[in-house]
């Protein structure tokens, strides 16, 4: 396969990622290979390096076997549905490429890789999409299993989603009742923290701002999961079965998604399958693979801060 190739298709799976990083996945990629006894490495050996070093090394008893029970299974699937499903029919959401439900030795119960458009500046409507679907997993929970059921694992989505939409108000001037003012943070030097340059009055209509515009977009995230229910549940059975899924298997289930290809996208994705083919892995190295896996678990070797 050609070097451009590859480069393209790593480059996809490392957005942000420095030189160093991208150093780090081609030896794990090479460690990889080595354990399947390749005479060379493949685009399914940098796939698992990347899984690596962005949500660490998979965590699984003897045998196999998940570490979580079959009704938190469930709920952790049916949640990673509710990203992807979200993802794929939002238009301004970054493309799927993967979605797992295997536990990580960074404490992830799962997680989803997505492809990062090259866009400097987003519009609102833009910022509310991706902002929509991070609330999907939290909004497919109450869907499926009710309110009284949801549970933590939304906690970094509700992070990331608080953390937007108070930019939006205070840094980019997007606020109506606000208006165009910027106020990033400061800090005042000599231990004393933040100084805030506004009132308290401001806080508190920022504050409002806030939860209004996070409820309003939640509410619209319900919605779409509601719409959306069957594809939710087909994604998450599949997740429950495979653990794993790509995006063809997601392609599958659901259809092309309803926009505009984003050529790194179309590219990425048009020769994920010819890739996947070719990564058929047998037994004995699956079990060299865990016993190593179990030998390093502790040490941490190998693995960098990644993109969770």
């Amino acid at each position: 396969e050609a070097i451009s190739n590859f480069a393209n298709r790593l480059a996809a799976l490392t957005p942000g990622f420095a030189g160093a990083d991208i150093a780090n996945i081609c030896n794990e990629a090479a460690i990889v290979a080595a354990r399947r006894r390749a005479d060379y490495i493949e685009m399914q050996d940098f796939d698992k390096a990347v899984d690596r070093v962005v949500g660490g090394m998979e965590k699984t008893r003897t045998g196999g076997s998940s570490l979580i029970n079959k009704k938190e299974l469930e709920i952790i699937s049916h949640h990673e549905a509710g990203h992807a499903i979200a993802g794929w029919f939002l238009e301004h959401a970054d493309p799927l490429l993967k979605v797992t439900i295997v536990p990580r030795s960074n404490g992830a119960l799962g997680f989803a890789q997505y492809l990062p458009r090259e866009m400097h500046l987003r519009s609102m409507p833009q910022i509310m999409d991706v902002v929509c679907m991070a609330l999907a997993g939290r909004a497919a929970e109450q869907v499926f299993f009710g309110t009284e059921n949801i549970t933590t694992g939304a906690s970094d989505d509700l992070r990331k989603v608080t953390a937007m939409i108070y930019q939006t108000i205070q840094i980019y001037g997007m606020n109506e009742r606000i208006g165009q003012l910027a106020f990033p943070k400061d800090d005042a030097g000599g231990g004393f923290g933040e100084e805030k340059k506004y009132s308290d009055a401001t806080a508190q209509a920022m504050d409002e701002e806030a939860k209004r515009i996070v409820d309003e977009a939640y509410a619209r995230t319900v919605r779409l999961i509601e719409e959306r229910k069957e594809e939710v549940q087909k994604v998450a059975q599949l997740l429950l079965e495979k653990e794993t899924i790509h995006h063809d298997d997601v392609l599958g289930l659901v259809g092309e998604r309803p926009f505009e290809k984003d050529p790194a996208y179309q590219q990425y994705v048009s020769s994920r399958k010819s890739s996947e083919e070719d990564g058929c892995e047998d037994n004995s190295s699956r079990d060299d693979e865990k016993k190593e896996e179990e030998m390093t678990e502790g040490s941490g070797a190998g693995l960098v801060p990644g993109l969770v």
